[in-house]
């Protein structure tokens, strides 16, 4: 390894947000959230969008515990859950209705989790049966769906794929046997192969894998083991994440320690090692953590300039409404955040009240909103304009000092105001788009918060 990638690697591995929002959660103004404004932000934004929408929905129920999952779930194996929490999710959604002036154009809709399969396909038909009932759904719609191949059947598949569903997303982080004792996730090719060919038979033009690196025990070696591995199932999107280590937030993670984890410097030989191999089969590295194949939809959408970035990652749409429902999900009104409360029951009883559950949230400011598209510029096209109007002298005068030092690194170039990310700089877009994050460099705050950043 290069003697000036190793310093980098020291020098910039800082726990930092992974900016599929701005601001980030930690640094919303929850006392201008309420009820009302909400309300009237999804309203403007409704209309100013033609009535067109994507929708989230998270089932958290899971019956066994990854332990290195940070996301909000809930492990049972009682499947009584299934019915009322989604009667609660379409009561939610009926809530919705009631707002907006005009009936809904659709264009995606995302079920996440937790494990979504968790449900009976019955139960997920009603669910999303419910959702479109009455709306317009595009003819260009993308139906997605989280999955864990060991809870999938083929009939789920197939029930999804009658109602719209044609993209699937399979966890499957690392095929070592060693790595999945570890994490609690044990998953053979086998079953995630079997999983992956229904989808096709049944009619899924996009198929993601998500792979992990900086797991406990991982190694270069089983980097290499997965992903020619995964060159057998020729997914058509893969997402390759840097292991988030968040113990302090997910208990699950205190089943080993940070000791078990590999160095900075050895997550960058699996970095490079897996990139190298995707790109021998065909993917082009794509933002932050995404490869995808000429044939999908993501790769078109950098090609065009259109992709974007939300909660639910990279996308290939640029709607500005966003409905979140469900326990602990994340609506985003563009002008406007809010989250719903974490705890399945809370969530319940509030929307049996006929309340928003709403637990967190933010209304963006002028500065936020300036921020936010020059961030999602860096994610998404690796490039922006800095508009002296958004920032005072001082402000800018600071951003432009950080970076000229991280163009004295070989991480970006600038010309004026604009700033392009490199080659490698590409590996340390968190840090380069902290360095415009004014909410947090004026509010330092104590204790751990995010994951590191490479």
């Amino acid at each position: 390894m290069k003697e000036d990638i190793l310093t980098l690697l020291n020098k910039y591995d800082l726990p930092l947000p992974r900016y599929t929002s701005y601001p980030t959660v930690p640094y919303w103004e929850k006392d201008t959230i309420t009820s009302k404004n909400w309300a009237e932000s999804v309203v403007e934004t409704f209309k100013k969008e033609n009535g067109e929408l994507c929708i989230y929905i998270h089932l958290p129920f899971c019956e066994n515990l990854c332990t290195f999952c940070a996301c909000n779930k809930r492990i049972t194996t009682n499947h009584k859950v299934e019915e009322p929490y989604l009667v609660t999710v379409l009561k939610e959604w009926e809530m919705y209705r009631n707002l907006l002036p005009t009936s809904p154009v659709i264009r995606e809709i995302h079920l996440g989790g937790g494990t979504p399969t968790f449900f009976s396909p019955e139960n997920l038909v009603k669910l999303i049966s419910g959702i479109t009932k009455d709306a317009k759904v595009v003819a260009d719609h993308e139906f997605s769906i989280e999955v864990h191949p060991n809870y999938t059947s083929e009939a789920h598949l197939k029930a999804l794929a009658s109602v719209g569903f044609n993209r699937i997303s399979l966890g499957v982080q690392d095929f070592d046997p060693a790595v999945q004792y570890v994490i609690n996730r044990v998953q053979s090719f086998e079953k995630t192969n079997e999983v992956v060919q229904w989808a096709r038979k049944h009619g899924y033009n996009s198929i993601n894998v998500d792979l992990i690196y900086g797991l406990p025990k991982q190694t270069v070696d089983s980097i290499d083991f997965t992903i020619k591995k995964i060159k057998e199932l020729k997914p058509d999107r893969i997402a390759f994440y840097s292991y988030a280590f968040v113990p302090w937030k997910s208990k699950g993670q205190r089943r080993y320690t940070k000791m078990d984890l590999p160095k900075a410097n050895e997550k960058w030989k699996m970095y490079q090692l897996g990139k190298t191999l995707l790109t021998e089969q065909g993917y082009k590295a794509i933002g932050m953590d995404h490869f995808a194949l000429p044939n999908d939809k993501l790769f078109d959408a950098v090609n065009n300039g259109t992709m974007h970035r939300n909660f639910m990652g990279y996308t290939t749409t640029q709607s500005k409404l966003i409905i979140a429902l469900g326990a602990s999900s994340i609506s985003d009104a563009w002008i406007a955040f809010a989250q719903n409360e974490d705890e399945v029951e809370e969530y319940q009883e509030k929307i049996a009240e006929g309340l928003f559950p709403i637990k967190n949230g933010h209304l963006l400011t002028q500065e936020d909103l300036s921020i936010r598209k020059n961030i999602l510029d860096l994610m998404c096209r690796g490039n922006t304009v800095l508009d002296s109007n958004t920032f005072d002298e001082a402000s800018l005068k600071s951003i432009m000092e950080e970076f000229s030092l991280l163009e004295k690194d070989g991480l970006l170039k600038t010309e004026k105001n604009k700033i392009i990310i490199t080659e490698k700089g590409s590996l340390f877009i968190r840090n380069i788009c902290a360095s415009l994050d004014a909410r947090m460099r004026r509010k330092k705050t104590e204790g751990n918060m995010f994951s590191k950043s490479i």
